[in-house]
């Protein structure tokens, strides 16, 4: 199957003025935003943590308060960071100036092979697999941001000027904060702090991903970002302080993730994180709806060392709950990644690592 890596990018679309999206990005009836209304977050207590106090390993009430955003939401608001609002107000609208660069000068960044084949890396629209494929109303640019030898300097935006820096401040700080989490997440589960970061590796990878959604005449009609879960241990995401757009499935019905202040962070459980511990902790469920304004939001995925494999801990495994994961490498699973992304699946089941019910009963 070839891999397109280029359509038209969704800003040249939007710039057109069309009273409705072109046909390639309207849902059906069933799937679109409007078909079960979203439910105030504001009635249903979502959870914020302070990761300052999580740095604390005797403040056992914050620990708490994590262990349970995460088995009730698998997502939560991240204060006490450490990140001063200028550096996080800086690659915002670096992040912006970028996609409002000329077309000639963002595509020397694009996502393509010199034979015109998609790769993860670099600016452009996600990947296409097919003609029907519908498409989601955003453009992109993905960069390998950790280790530092694996960033690849061709794909990195030398303008704006300041983007790299401040990306790779960026890029350390929001890692304090992922290594933080995963301490507290272990000392939750009664473990050493650093349970969660040995399965991981100290030379787990990182990509970022500045997502730009133009504005939308028909948000009704189309997604900003389909459904999907994260190809991650944990996530950790900057989000547009003006508007809000992100919504998680809990309970059935999907929820609006509020508008976060400027110096506030989102964290959210990938799916690694879901085979590591068992199910202990598990992957929400996301989408990102469109709105009548521009938005724009840079989002960190925090993954295991390619050469670790992705098994349930066998501390989570014992008589009364089986591994529900089979094993499977984490470089295998990151390139499923993106073949489940297209489909609009969770690559835990488009992978098939879900171990069946008779599975089970046979082990």
């Amino acid at each position: 199957m070839v891999h397109q890596a280029q359509g038209q990018m969704v800003q040249e679309v939007a710039a057109g003025s069309l009273p409705a999206p072109p046909s390639r990005y309207v849902l059906r009836e069933e799937d679109r935003p409007t078909a079960g209304a979203a439910a105030a977050p504001e009635l249903l207590s979502f959870p914020t943590v302070d990761v300052q106090r999580l740095a604390d390993p005797g403040d056992v009430e914050e620990t708490a308060k994590l262990r349970s955003a995460l088995e009730s939401w698998g997502l939560f608001a991240v204060t006490g960071h450490g990140m001063p609002e200028s550096l996080l107000d800086g690659i915002r609208s670096a992040g912006l100036e970028f996609f409002h660069l000329p077309s000639s000068e963002k595509l020397k960044h694009a996502n393509r092979t010199d034979a015109g084949e998609f790769q993860p890396e670099g600016y452009g629209i996600d990947r296409v697999d097919t003609d029907e494929q519908v498409l989601d109303w955003c453009d992109r640019l993905y960069l390998t941001v950790q280790p530092e030898e694996a960033r690849r300097p061709q794909f990195w935006p030398t303008t704006p000027p300041s983007l790299p820096k401040l990306l790779h401040d960026y890029t350390l700080g929001s890692e304090r904060v992922a290594k933080l989490v995963l301490a507290a997440m272990a000392r939750a589960l009664g473990f050493a702090d650093d349970f969660f970061l040995d399965l991981v590796g100290e030379k787990g990878g990182t990509d970022a991903r500045f997502t730009y959604y133009p504005p939308c005449p028909r948000p009704d009609l189309v997604y900003g970002l389909k459904p999907h879960t994260d190809n991650s241990v944990v996530t950790v995401l900057l989000l547009d302080p003006g508007a809000g757009g992100l919504q998680v499935l809990k309970d059935g019905r999907w929820v609006d993730v509020p508008v976060l202040g400027r110096g506030e962070l989102l964290v959210v459980v990938g799916e690694e994180m879901e085979i590591m511990s068992n199910a202990v902790f598990r992957a929400p469920t996301h989408r990102v709806v469109t709105g009548e304004r521009e938005r724009m939001t840079l989002v960190l995925f925090y993954q295991p060392e390619p050469e670790k494999v992705l098994v349930p801990a066998e501390e989570f495994v014992g008589e009364g709950r089986p591994a529900l994961y089979k094993k499977l490498g984490a470089k295998a699973f990151a390139d499923g990644f993106w073949d489940a992304f297209a489909l609009g699946e969770r690559t835990i089941d488009f992978l098939k690592v879900k171990v069946e019910r008779q599975e089970q009963q046979a082990a």
